[in-house]
């Protein structure tokens, strides 16, 4: 068993630090971002890992920066024999990489050398890949560059969202690091070089990424209303008001007319996109009220003739 030190923000880092624990790792302590004001009182929160790590009575530390030259010499202290990042949300400098012997080990949500970067999960379902995965890797000074230690692959289901397959790779992660510390430990796992040639980006996520574009395919705007739950989401504007659409699908529904054009069949609620195609408006909310089921909304907010969506206010 090895003497690591765990590096962790976001829920999906909290199976592979409970794996750890589990496997009998001594995790001689856990590195996380600081506490967040966090909802509209703006109290100061713990992250998923702080209070994963506090509950399992493990050591806790929030440096603002862990390059600080403190922060260096504390983990030399330590002398960890590897280190696990997961979802960390801070570049680890050379001089901390160069601390363990067996390297530090990377979880991350995706087959790489593709979708590189901040939000793995969510880019691979906006861009309809039926296939995604976790990769094991040591990293290195770049983002998400280091060489590949092993992979897990998993399906993606045609309506499967970010918030539904993200569980699912943290629980496939967090026993693919397990095996990959086991099998470093033994001496019989060779670290594979990525070839950049194949190289995707998965950046960070903005709000005028979920910005819908009409004129695009119904499959690529349903697509990226799966893959951008449950932050930006889909979103787009009605009436000079921002309205999200929760869930969407391409129907097959001749459109009867432009990209935006939103109507009706029966109590279905539809839109018109690129290619002379159609997608099906399932849940939806308005700026400033509750997710409806569409039939709802459309009992509440009649359609006008007019009503166009995708027109910014004035």
């Amino acid at each position: 068993m090895l003497k690591t030190v765990f590096l962790g923000t976001p829920q999906f880092a909290v199976p592979t630090l409970e794996a750890l624990v589990a496997g009998g790792h001594e995790v001689a302590a856990v590195f996380t971002q600081p506490d967040r004001p966090k909802g509209r009182g703006q109290d100061l929160a713990f992250s998923p890992v702080k209070a994963c790590a506090l509950r399992l009575g493990l050591r806790v530390f929030q440096p603002p920066k862990v390059r600080a030259p403190e922060v260096v010499e504390q983990l030399r202290a330590i002398a960890p024999e590897a280190m696990v990042v997961v979802g960390y949300g801070q570049i680890i400098p050379q001089s901390i990489i160069d601390i363990p012997p067996l390297g530090i080990i990377n979880v991350h949500a995706s087959l790489l050398p593709k979708y590189r970067g901040a939000a793995p999960i969510q880019w691979a379902i906006a861009n309809g890949e039926k296939v995604t995965g976790v990769t094991t890797m040591k990293i290195d000074a770049g983002l998400d560059t280091g060489p590949m230690l092993l992979k897990v692959e998993t399906e993606i289901g045609p309506e499967e969202t970010a918030l539904e397959v993200g569980p699912r790779l943290a629980e496939l992660g967090a026993a693919l690091l397990i095996e990959t510390l086991s099998r470093l430990e033994a001496g019989v796992l060779e670290p594979v070089p990525q070839n950049d040639s194949e190289a995707t980006w998965a950046p960070i996520l903005e709000r005028d990424h979920g910005l819908i574009d009409w004129t695009q395919p119904a499959a690529v705007i349903a697509n990226r209303a799966r893959g951008f739950l449950p932050w930006p989401g889909a979103w787009t504007w009605f009436r000079g008001k921002r309205l999200n659409l929760w869930r969407v699908r391409p129907a097959d529904v001749e459109s009867p007319a432009a990209p935006g054009f939103i109507f009706t069949s029966g109590k279905r609620l539809y839109a018109a996109c690129g290619a002379g195609q159609t997608i099906e408006i399932l849940e939806l909310q308005q700026e400033g009220r509750k997710r409806l089921p569409a039939a709802a909304f459309l009992n509440g907010t009649p359609l006008q003739p007019d009503d166009i969506l995708g027109v910014p206010p004035e």
